[in-house]
């Protein structure tokens, strides 16, 4: 009895195979439970015919599921810090499960974007990446980056997987038919796995490997921490927004195709993946702020990289080294928190961070494309990217010099 009650403690205590197992079901709970960003892109085109509205009223939907995410990302962090990552779990397969059956009744626009944005974005979606991310994090301790980057490619898988799977049921069966499929999926998959992560997050050490002890800066109080990291979470988006967003159309411009494009931008989005999993290793041997400070130079190396150079070929250079660079910047964030903010509050602070990387998305992206009305070009709008880029890199060089003195410990407590 006594050997089984010690193998029991130790399959729940950081770095565990338990620890492992749970990390592999929460990249393929996140994998499915992110398809909420992904789907509304793939039925837009039929959503338009369906409801006979402009593109730009098509894509209302999808901005509310973006914002419904960024919010969510909040709400569930918070959720998670206070009863764990089973219920934000739960809620979520049965919000995307319920959420895409009512939307494939939706008989308006209006009503389509509202359920978007309430029950598949923030109800949904959003607890698939800040607070499985946060809740992964107190389950190691020397791989933390390694497993806070696996985690946090379920977003990008979710894109590699989830827009071939959905495509070829629109054309044959229609897009309701096919979001009501999405639903059963969501239920039958992410349900079961929700079972695998009852058991409550361990007691840890409240040291890190590469950055000392874990704990806040003496100068700035948490909330102040907070805000710092939400700019710089907001600039470094403004700047990734831009090739993300414009890629396509950039090629169109040039006469190369949007074909092109749409390969350049499946490149940034595959090689993002390498970028997350190395940058989580590198993470584990120099911290999650000189991550932050790396990826972020790196980004804006390739952002200026795209002014001189615009040929086919040269462009897909380009675009894999942007992918490269820039995919490991946001898991960085949540690497941040845990070693300068109280474990207890993981959830909510990631969220808080990642809602910002969210909405500088969404904000840059539709800055690139007025600044390219303005001006006729898109030249502007790469150097307004790499003006919030280095903005980003300022707050990191700020964060690398003023590292924390006291513990998260002593903090929470």
């Amino acid at each position: 009895m006594a050997d089984k009650a010690a193998t029991g403690r130790d399959m729940s205590v950081p770095e565990s195979p338990y620890a492992w197992f749970r990390l592999i079901v929460s990249l393929v709970l996140a994998t499915a439970g992110s398809v909420g960003t992904w789907s509304v892109v793939v039925v837009l085109p039929a959503v338009q015919a369906e409801f006979g509205v402009a593109r730009g009223g098509a894509s209302l939907p999808y901005t509310a599921t973006m914002l419904g995410f960024a919010f969510g990302s909040v709400f569930m962090g918070r959720l998670a810090d206070r009863v764990g990552i089973v219920v934000p779990a739960v809620i979520s397969a049965l919000a995307l499960g319920g959420g895409y059956a009512l939307a494939a009744f939706t008989t308006s626009l209006w009503q389509f974007a509202l359920v978007q944005g309430l029950l598949i974005g923030m109800l949904g979606s959003s607890a698939m990446l800040g607070p499985l991310v946060a809740d992964i994090s107190h389950w190691f301790t020397r791989r933390r980056g390694v497993a806070v980057g696996i985690a946090a490619t379920g977003s990008y898988l979710a894109g590699a997987v989830w827009p071939p799977f959905i495509q070829p049921f629109v054309a044959s069966a229609g897009w309701r038919a096919t979001y009501i499929g999405i639903g059963l999926v969501c239920l039958v998959v992410m349900l079961p796995l929700t079972l695998a992560l009852r058991r409550p997050v361990p007691h840890q050490p409240t040291t890190t490997r590469a950055g000392g002890s874990a704990g806040v800066i003496a100068t700035l109080s948490p909330n102040a921490l907070q805000m710092l990291l939400v700019v710089a979470g907001i600039a470094c988006c403004l700047a990734m927004s831009m090739p993300q967003v414009h890629i396509v159309a950039y090629c169109s411009d040039l006469g190369y195709g949007v074909a092109r494009g749409a390969e350049m931008l499946a490149l940034m989005l595959g090689l993002g993946v390498v970028s997350r999993l190395a940058s989580g290793w590198i993470s584990d041997r120099i911290g999650g702020v000189r991550t932050l400070l790396l990826g972020s130079t790196l980004q804006c190396a390739t952002l200026l990289l795209y002014l001189p150079f615009d040929g086919l070929m040269s462009l897909y250079v380009v675009s894999a080294l942007f992918g490269l660079s820039q995919g490991g910047i946001v898991p960085s964030y949540a690497m941040i928190v845990r070693e300068y903010m109280p474990p207890r509050e993981a959830g909510t602070r990631v969220g808080v961070v990642l809602m910002a990387t969210i909405l500088g998305m969404a904000a840059g992206g539709w800055l690139s494309g007025l600044i390219y009305d303005l001006t006729g070009s898109y030249r502007a709008a790469f150097l307004h990217g790499i003006g919030w880029n280095l903005v980003n890199m300022a707050i990191a060089i700020w964060l690398l010099f003023h590292r924390p003195t006291a513990t998260a410990g002593a903090a929470s407590r």
